[in-house]
């Protein structure tokens, strides 16, 4: 029973004016309640990406209050807090843990040294991928269509690393990335890890890239159960305080 779009009930992976995006809070808040989702995840730059005007401690904590105030304008719908927090060269990550307990969703990501080899880049992701606070792990092979090739992974190791940990895996459907791809994403499944279609939205159209994330996860044979974006946002919050629990 493979998964619909109408069994999507939140996005992950979302950019506002804050970093690289373009849209407001209120803005995105309203375009995922127009879409019948019951949540969307915020998840702005870290500090080390400054090319994306990555987002201090400071900075990330006023956001967090706007969350809130624009949260209290909803009733059906919430904006999560969280973060796109870059995964550094050493494996380390661009917030302190104090920072990252704060947020509902950590989605940690590979934006530098990309010619690092396959066993330096593999420990830099299974080191974020044991990290308590880390929810996923976004565009996990780190290729750009027609711009850049695969950095060199050992995902079978980041799979087990994956499933161990209990942290997901990303189905990045931006149409640059499409990472993991339906072929990985299968594999990824049969390992038993959990995975997410996220839109890593910038501009508030992209959103609809939903479809097409249901289509790859369709071709992966991902069923309802496999993704998080099926889960309600009580059962999600539920989930990642019991994996943050697991592997603190």
């Amino acid at each position: 029973r493979l998964v619909q779009l109408e069994q999507i009930r939140g996005v992950f992976h979302t950019h506002t004016h804050w970093s690289d995006g373009v849209s407001t809070l209120e803005e995105l808040a309203k375009a995922g309640a127009a879409r019948g989702y019951e949540y969307l995840v915020v998840t702005d730059h870290s500090p080390s990406l400054r090319i994306a005007n990555g987002l201090s401690i400071a900075r990330l904590k006023e956001q967090m209050r706007q969350i809130q105030a624009v949260n209290r304008r909803f009733r059906s719908f919430q904006l999560l807090m969280g973060t796109e927090v870059d995964i550094l060269q050493e494996g380390k990550l661009d917030y302190p843990d104090e920072v990252l307990r704060q947020l509902d969703v950590v989605v940690a990501s590979i934006h530098s040294g990309f010619k690092q080899d396959e066993a330096t880049i593999t420990r830099r992701l299974i080191a974020a991928i044991r990290h308590p606070c880390v929810t996923i792990i976004a565009h996990p092979t780190g290729r750009l269509l027609g711009q850049r090739e695969p950095y060199a992974v050992n995902l079978e190791a980041v799979f087990e690393a994956a499933k161990r940990a209990g942290t997901a895996l990303e189905l990045n459907v931006s149409t640059p990335r499409m990472d993991l791809n339906d072929v990985t994403a299968k594999r990824a499944n049969a390992f038993g890890v959990m995975l997410t279609i996220s839109t890593d939205t910038h501009r508030l159209e992209q959103l609809d890239a939903m479809q097409l994330g249901v289509g790859v996860a369709r071709r992966a044979w991902l069923e309802p159960s496999r993704l998080l974006n099926c889960l309600s946002r009580k059962q999600l919050l539920a989930w990642i305080r019991r994996k943050r629990t697991r592997t603190s």
